[in-house]
């Protein structure tokens, strides 16, 4: 394995210590005391903020800041650290901060974890090993995830949580309380259909009587006693001329995983 590439835009701090076989993508930024190990890629644009150690073989993509200061209000300028292992992916716009005096120092994670796009790991997070972070699930300060974890997509972890291993949290899941290993935690979902776009269509040049129409077929959908099947009936019957509400019934009639009432 060869030496680091580093592209000749890129800025590398004199301290920084890249491992063999390391490339610097253009523009990428990577601070004073950040050790890399052998086979890291950053990608251009990527910022990597010391003090900050990364075993082998991490992905760093664009626009990603890992390692940067604490968000803290008692933050000083102290030194604290952040420690990853192996094999993790950082994809783009992830943060991941380092740890604070108060909450030990460092930020550790471990091995192989997976953190997709806005993801946010706070200061002095102790994270395991083959966790997904789904887009923009965000950990406050002092979050412990073990590991084989899944956080959904806009999830937010309260500070001092902990989400136990094999553990499933469902997409939008405010989590305020630990969550127990092998648990699958999703939110109640509660969406609704409250009918058509009306200000939109209007907007958008549809004549009141199509406005109308579709506004009388959604009442049939979702205000009547009437099931599904029985509404595409009626509608069909009533609506018969109209080419909204004979599209409005195809997209229900082919839905294959159910409609929003």
């Amino acid at each position: 394995m060869s030496g680091p590439q580093i592209h000749p835009s890129a800025s590398v701090a004199a301290s920084a210590k890249l491992g063999r076989g390391v490339t610097v993508g253009a523009f990428a930024v990577i601070g004073e005391e950040v050790e890399l190990g052998e086979g890291c890629v950053v990608h251009p644009h990527a910022v990597i903020y010391g003090p900050s150690r990364f075993g082998v073989e991490n992905v760093f993509h664009p626009f990603c800041v890992v390692g940067g200061d604490p968000q803290d209000y008692t933050f000083g300028g102290e030194r604290t650290e952040l420690i990853v292992g192996d094999k993790n992916i950082f994809r783009e716009y992830v943060t991941v901060s380092r740890g604070t005096k108060k909450g030990g120092g460092i930020t550790r994670l471990g091995n192989e974890n997976f953190v997709l796009a806005y993801t946010h790991i706070g200061h002095d997070c102790q994270i395991g090993s083959n966790n997904l972070f789904v887009n923009a699930a965000t950990l406050a300060g002092h979050v412990t995830v073990e590991d084989f974890a899944t956080i959904g997509a806009l999830s937010p972890v309260h500070q001092f949580c902990r989400v136990g291993r094999y553990s499933y949290i469902g997409a939008c899941t405010v989590i305020v309380q630990d969550v127990p290993p092998f648990s699958r935690v999703v939110t109640e979902r509660e969406t609704k259909s409250f009918g058509p776009n009306s200000i939109g269509l209007e907007r958008k040049g549809f004549s009141a009587e199509r406005i109308k129409n579709l506004q009388r077929a959604f009442r049939l959908l979702s205000r009547s006693k009437l099931n599904t099947s029985q509404s595409l009936v009626e509608m069909r019957a009533q609506f018969s001329d109209s080419e909204d509400v004979r599209e409005l019934v195809n997209f229900i009639e082919t839905a294959e995983r159910g409609i929003v009432k």
